[in-house]
């Protein structure tokens, strides 16, 4: 029997039904497959038609599915009405979704070519948790007091019975406290539920179930410096956005300042002025990791009002987070990208710290970019974002120049330190002289030992993890590969196996040949394992760290570790990109980067953007305090001009040259780009069907270039076999309308293909 509507709601919600009763019984849900538009359904008589933004189950072939109700009052269908199926259940009284955030789900699932149940699934409440966390609360009543009075006094009591220690204990415990206390901490006291229920039978305490909210304990913060003095730059900058602010019309500003120049103080300040004027503040990071530090400086100054939203939360703790920001009890948002759909009402500021990050783009469907979708957000708010970057992607500048976004600069560091002098060494001068096994040249060695005599820190990165990237055997010639993907397995030494970065396969680490059982075998590359290793072997007396996703996979990992660098108690901290940016500690005056070039072999049109980026923002985590920094840079490349530009600081430099190979190559900014993705189990199935896909894409298109079928630079992944087609045009919706009509005209494909929509990678 399917369930009847709910009796049991307030007057207003009983008019509001009977409204809806009058009202056409069609209603379309967003479900979350890969459909792109909703599906039509009827209530059945005499339930109330749910209310846009609300859930309902409703049937999907022999499935039943949740999905989102993003119309309801539909007045024709365009299907025979007696094919229509009944939704199953209401899942929601209410709506769970607002408007705000159903406009921007649903652009975002147009703009980006996937079902809008996909975004809307991303944009609602978190699962796993079904509703608050409900805690019985005890208080000690007039009787109570009086009677404890009464035996402490010693004087002759006017109520009869005596009381056992653990009830004079709660008796105790609870009169020191004005507003009561929580069963567990009393239970934590030695005050059992037992006692606490013979109390309330004898009218000496008095119980109620409240509401505990669950805050993320690992992300509170500390004292802010509110008195900070700012310099001349950071007045003028915060004066100009204030007043922009001020306006309350949609704006988008890129603050290109250097590392350390205190665009975070500027983030706070604007966001207490927004609070001041009755607006709310959402402010993205680009990774879970740099969460904690943002927190530390928001927190002080909102207190409760502020809320985190990450996937890192426990799932109590992002249900509480996000109803509670629902609930309108929150000002401030702090999060990574999925931050962008908080159901935060009346935003009037949106920071996007970072925004050149890779990680602000969503890997899996729905494939959005969060600082494109803030951007969206703010367009559809009428509110200002901030773009902020020491080093600010290609897209982002190329705006700032067209003047499409307004340019603001921050050059100098509010220390007055100069940025850190960087020193290239040639790792070919260093392998003629010392061999091809070197891994620390012999300026970096020397730089780390001097660091730690002074009481200083280092900071050293290398951007891949484990201990060796593959194992060669000198027998056979072969190298240890993932069956499933076209990788080599990466060597981890701590956990003595070999593993694939990307399906997670491994195997136990042999001394033999995995093929021919051979016993000549070498381990090539490096990653931060060997690091580790050979720093703590050149410089035994550091006390040496390491920071990858093997170290901190635990919750709160990161936290604690960059705590303890910050208490000094870690010398030497090795890591890959994760400790580059957005950490500011005062007493790191080296950086060392071995291997900067390593992300120059990838086949990706981002390679040299990408390792400027890194570049810059790891050296600029190096004198921050009062001591000048220092980067050293290890590499066979140079006279690349992205690890030149780097060890200037030069982004202009870097602009120029990076932007004049994009227009010759046609990649963007200069043109929009999708980048399309066909699976197949053979790579001659794939191949055929990225052939019928690129005639598709041909037969539709006007001005745009279709490059492919290919295949992927990444051929294979999680078994499957990888085909790539790339489409170009210089009118991004004209070209999203091409893809789409492609898309419409294969149905058969719509599985196996993959639609990235502004690509960030385009392995």
């Amino acid at each position: 029997m399917k369930p009847g509507p709910r009796v049991h709601r307030s007057p207003q919600r009983a008019a509001e039904v009977a409204i809806l009763f009058c009202m056409s019984r069609f209603i379309q849900v967003a479900v979350p497959l890969p459909l792109r538009h909703p599906l039509s359904y009827r209530v059945p008589d005499g339930w109330p038609v749910p209310r846009v933004g609300s859930r309902v189950l409703v049937p999907v072939g022999p499935r039943a599915v949740t999905g989102c109700v993003v119309e309801n009052n539909v007045r024709s269908v365009p299907v025979d009405e007696d094919a229509i199926k009944d939704i199953l259940k209401q899942v929601d009284d209410e709506a769970l979704v607002s408007p705000t955030v159903m406009k921007l789900a649903l652009w975002a699932a147009d703009y980006y070519l996937c079902g809008p149940g996909q975004t809307l699934e991303a944009a609602g409440p978190p699962g796993g948790q079904s509703g608050f966390r409900m805690v019985r609360h005890f208080e000690i009543t007039s009787v109570g007091r009086a009677f404890l009075a009464e035996r402490t006094l010693g004087g002759a009591s006017k109520r009869t019975g005596t009381i056992g220690p653990r009830q004079r204990l709660a008796l105790e415990t609870l009169v020191d406290t004005k507003v009561g206390l929580g069963q567990p901490l009393l239970v934590k006291r030695g005050v059992p539920a037992a006692t606490l229920n013979r109390l309330i039978a004898r009218g000496f305490v008095r119980g109620e179930h409240r509401r505990v909210m669950r805050h993320p304990s690992e992300e509170g913060g500390t004292e802010h410096q509110s008195s900070r003095i700012l310099t001349s730059e950071q007045s003028v900058v915060l004066a100009g956005l204030s007043a922009t602010l001020s306006n309350k019309g949609f704006h988008v500003a890129l603050l290109h300042g250097v590392t350390g120049s205190g665009k975070t103080e500027i983030y706070l300040r604007l966001a207490v002025e927004a609070q001041r004027l009755g607006l709310r503040v959402l402010v993205l990071v680009p990774e879970i990791g740099l969460t904690p530090a943002m927190v530390r400086v928001f927190r002080p100054v909102f207190g409760t009002r502020l809320a985190i939203q990450h996937s890192g939360l426990s799932a109590g703790e992002r249900h509480d987070q996000w109803h509670q920001t629902r609930a309108g009890e929150v000002d401030v948002v702090v999060g990574t990208r999925s931050a962008i759909f908080a159901p935060l009402e009346n935003v009037g500021l949106i920071v996007v710290d970072e925004e050149h990050d890779a990680s602000y783009k969503q890997e899996e469907i729905p494939r959005y970019h969060g600082r494109d979708v803030a951007i969206m957000r703010a367009k559809q708010a009428g509110a200002l974002v901030v773009l902020g970057s020491a080093t600010p992607s290609l897209e982002s500048y190329s705006q700032a120049t067209r003047g499409r976004y307004e340019l603001i600069t921050l050059s100098k560091r509010i220390t007055g330190q100069p940025l850190p002098t960087v020193k290239i060494v040639d790792m070919r001068e260093e392998y003629r002289e010392r061999g091809h096994e070197i891994v620390l040249s012999r300026l970096l060695v020397t730089g780390i030992e001097r660091r730690i005599c002074k009481g200083e820190q280092v900071i050293v990165l290398l951007n891949r993890r484990g201990f060796a990237s593959a194992v060669f055997c000198r027998e056979c010639a072969s190298t240890a590969n993932c069956p499933n993907c076209s990788v080599s397995l990466t060597v981890h030494q701590v956990k003595r196996r070999m593993q694939c970065h990307y399906c997670g396969y491994w195997r136990s680490l042999s001394a033999h040949c995995v093929l021919c059982q051979g016993e000549y075998v070498e381990l090539t590359g490096i990653g931060t394992e060997r690091i580790e290793r050979e720093v703590r072997r050149s410089c035994p007396e550091a006390r040496v760290a390491r920071m990858d996703r093997d170290t901190v996979a635990r919750r709160g990992a990161v936290s604690a570790l960059l705590a303890r660098f910050g208490r000094l108690e870690i010398d030497v901290l090795v890591g890959t990109q994760m400790i580059a940016k957005g950490h500011d500690f005062p007493q790191v005056t080296l950086v060392g980067v071995v291997s900067a070039d390593i992300g120059l072999g990838i086949a990706d049109f981002r390679a040299s953007e990408r390792t400027f980026q890194l570049l810059t923002q790891v050296a600029g985590r190096s004198g921050r305090g009062k001591e000048p920094g220092e980067a050293i840079v290890q590499t066979l490349y140079p006279d690349h001009y992205s690890i030149y530009h780097a060890s200037h600081q030069d982004y202009q430099g870097f602009y120029r040259d990076e932007i004049a190979f994009r227009k010759a190559m046609r990649y963007p900014p200069s043109l929009a780009l999708v980048n399309l993705i066909i699976r197949g189990r053979t790579l001659g199935a794939a191949m055929r069907d990225g052939a019928l896909l690129a005639e598709q894409l041909r037969r539709h298109a006007q001005d745009e270039w279709v490059l492919g079928p290919a295949p992927a630079a990444l051929g294979r992944l999680k078994g499957e076999h990888r085909v790539q087609v790339l489409a170009k045009g210089t009118h991004r919706g004209r070209l999203r309308e091409m893809v789409d009509s492609a898309l419409g005209a294969l149905p058969r494909l719509g599985r196996l293909i993959t639609v990235d929509i502004d690509p960030v990678s385009v392995r």
